[in-house]
């Protein structure tokens, strides 16, 4: 597999293949000698996608310390080399955010790292199913740019880092377009590749002929990064909008002669109106003169979407035809448990390749479903892939086994939508104290201001019911604090006022779906806002009630500081994480960055882990008790309704809530998750 070279943005990766199998380069020549002679010639050329990945090599739990069969890049390379035997034509793409995510990936990334020589093993095992091209996420730069260099194989010409090296690489050939090297301002990694290849298609007269094909390959990532990593890239790195890069660049290819188009997007879609830092700017992508498919991602979520309510319906959108604007597109999801497919139709005229979008198709191959009985079902795993990673997979274990504590109670987040502090307060505990520390130590024009904390239910249910933070009564370990927060995010500290407060969290209110109170039927309590973004405080300073008949922008009741109604105009420091500080302004119009008072350099991972260490008898009075908010009671005709972990009642009583309880142990989501009812009247 060719590498790639990053010291030449422009540079054509050529390599001589039937698609998704290594052939001979007499391949490149048609049968018919310059190949005219085969116009009306037909072909198939399966795009095969993951995304997404976030370094999930293996069906395994590094929280939990236990295998977890519904994720995992092993399985989906199990689907891989189906779809290969399937379609004469693959071409094998990778969309992003493949290098973190996991304790193994920070593990080789900041606990032992990886030498230059080894390969990360997830690009160690995306090498056992041979990857033709790939792009970067948002979090390849989270362990910032030298690191990146180095797992890239060298190559990235940027201030801090020493672009001559040479290093074991990803074993395929990167594309990302739309992200430029502040010091040569050409692109950071090569905006496109070109591979060119055989294809094995049927004549006019039905016989199979090889014919050449030229593919086109160009990523994008969302321009956030430069506010989620702002401390890694700001003064190296500059961005521009996926539409401004894919029309600079699709004529290139196009002009070297390429045949199909194919954009890898680390992004989604968003029916907002483009702009050039758009996150998820799919709509508009799609538009662009010259792309004849698009994989995308970043937003965990899957399209086409055969479900009733599918999860993208704006204008556009064909979920039916799995194509936007008409361009077929796929993503999917996350985390290994779906493979991307788009068959696109080709047809040769005699010296190029033309699609057919309308004969064209997508769909998502899942690792899971259901037999004829309704058991779920689960792909095997690939054997191929464990073993290439057992040794880093063993000493990853070992390392999250290391002891910093021992907790009295479960701390969860099964119930953290209605209420259970259990596994949120000990982080906003140490977010407070380490930003208080800093401020008294460092910033003493700011030493008057109380220092308030924020966090959210980062695990509350999005994959299913084993996503939730559960740890267990007994020892606590790294991978237990790693568990209470998911994220490497860094600490951020804000200054707001009590105004701000009061917009915060009415913002984040949304979390819940507006309830009818006269109304006899079954409502659905939480809505489609992220759980994630569920800020919450969970100390006695601050209180509130959340009336969820009100709309939105109307919920939050007696908001009080130390037993008072907050003063509008009193200012606060806000403990949080780089991601809200810097782009939570669709939550708080301050938290662009400009409220940004210290960006410390610390993950909030490790200042829980710490803040353990140095408080390591944790218990249910001290860490898991404090309730700053709670439903605003009001009486509702029918019941009030929600999803959570399976059989987990137990946990909410513990937790003190005891207007929760249990309507049906499977809600027939086939999602592992029980159906729960609130009673919001106490």
């Amino acid at each position: 597999m060719l590498e790639p070279s990053f010291r030449d943005p422009v540079r054509i990766s050529r390599r001589v293949a039937t698609l998704g199998v290594v052939a001979a380069a007499a391949l490149l020549t048609a049968c018919g000698g310059d190949g005219s002679t085969n116009a009306g010639a037909t072909a198939t050329l399966a795009v095969l996608e993951t995304t997404d990945l976030h370094f999930n090599v293996r069906s395994y739990d590094y929280f939990k310390l236990a295998e977890d069969k519904t994720y995992g890049f092993e399985r989906t390379a199990t689907l891989v080399r189906a779809a290969r035997k399937e379609f004469a034509n693959t071409l094998l793409v990778d969309n992003g955010d493949t290098i973190q995510g996991t304790a193994l990936a920070d593990y080789e990334a900041t606990v032992s790292p990886i030498p230059c020589t080894q390969q990360l093993s997830m690009y160690k095992a995306m090498g056992a199913l041979g990857f033709d091209a790939g792009t970067l996420g948002n979090h390849e730069f989270n362990y910032g740019l030298p690191f990146l260099n180095q797992v890239l194989g060298g190559g990235l010409d940027v201030d801090g880092v020493d672009a001559t090296r040479k290093c074991a690489g990803a074993g395929y050939p990167m594309a990302l377009a739309n992200v430029y090297s502040s010091k040569t301002q050409k692109p950071l990694v090569q905006p496109y590749t070109l591979l060119e290849r055989s294809l094995i298609a049927k004549g006019t007269d039905g016989k199979e002929v090889k014919l050449p094909i030229k593919v086109g390959v160009i990523g994008f990532t969302t321009p956030g990064i430069m506010n989620w990593d702002k401390r890694f890239l700001e003064g190296k790195v500059y961005t521009e909008g996926a539409v401004e890069a894919a029309n600079k660049y699709v004529p290139e290819l196009r002009a070297k002669g390429a045949d199909i188009v194919v954009a890898l997007l680390h992004g989604g879609l968003d029916s907002s109106a483009y702009s050039p830092t758009m996150e998820n700017p799919g709509l508009y992508l799609s538009k662009v003169a010259g792309i004849d498919a698009m994989v995308m991602g970043h937003q965990h979520s899957v399209f086409p979407d055969t479900a009733a309510t599918p999860a993208y319906s704006q204008a556009g959108v064909d979920n039916k035809a799995g194509t936007i604007n008409g361009v077929p597109a796929v993503m999917a999801s996350s985390w290994g448990k779906a493979l991307g497919v788009i068959q696109l139709a080709l047809l040769w005229d005699g010296s190029k390749w033309v699609v057919n979008k309308a004969a064209s198709k997508s769909e998502l191959r899942n690792i899971q479903s259901k037999n004829a009985a309704g058991t779920t079902v689960y792909v095997d795993p690939d054997a191929t892939v464990a073993p290439l990673i057992e040794t880093q997979h063993q000493a990853a274990i070992q390392y999250v086994k290391t002891p910093i504590g021992q907790t009295d109670f479960r701390m969860s987040t099964l119930f953290a939508d209605v209420g259970d502090p259990g596994a949120i307060q000990i982080v906003n505990q140490a977010q407070q104290a380490y930003v208080a520390a800093y401020i008294q130590a460092s910033l003493p024009q700011y030493a008057a201001l109380p220092v308030l904390s924020v966090s959210a239910p980062f695990k509350s249910g999005f994959q299913g019911g084993s996503d939730y933070t559960d740890v267990a009564v007994g020892p606590l370990a790294i991978n237990n604090a790693a568990d209470l927060y998911l994220y490497p995010n860094t600490v951020y500290a804000v200054k707001v006022n009590g105004a701000d407060i009061k917009t915060w969290l009415e913002s984040v209110a949304k979390r819940f779906n507006q309830i009818d109170p006269a109304k006899t039927g079954e409502q659905q309590l939480i809505s489609s806002f992220p759980g994630y973004n569920y800020d919450m405080f969970t100390t006695p300073d601050v209180q509130y009630e959340i009336d969820v008949t009100q709309p939105v922008g109307s919920r939050i009741k007696n908001l009080t500081y130390l037993g008072q109604p907050i003063n509008a105009a009193q200012e606060f420091v806000i403990a949080t994480n780089n991601y809200r500080a810097t782009s939570g302004k669709s939550i708080l119009g301050k938290l662009d960055g400009t409220a940004t008072l210290w960006a410390s350099p610390d993950t909030n991972r490790d200042v829980v882990i710490d803040y353990i260490r140095k408080n390591p008898a944790v218990t249910r009075a001290a860490n898991g008790a404090a309730k700053s908010w709670r439903f605003a009671p009001v009486s509702v005709a029918g019941p009030v309704v929600f999803s959570s972990g399976a059989n987990a009642l137990a946990v909410a009583q513990a937790a003190g809530l005891n207007n929760v309880s249990l309507v049906a142990a499977d809600d027939g989501s086939g999602k592992g998750t029980s159906k729960y009812a609130v009673d919001l009247s106490r």
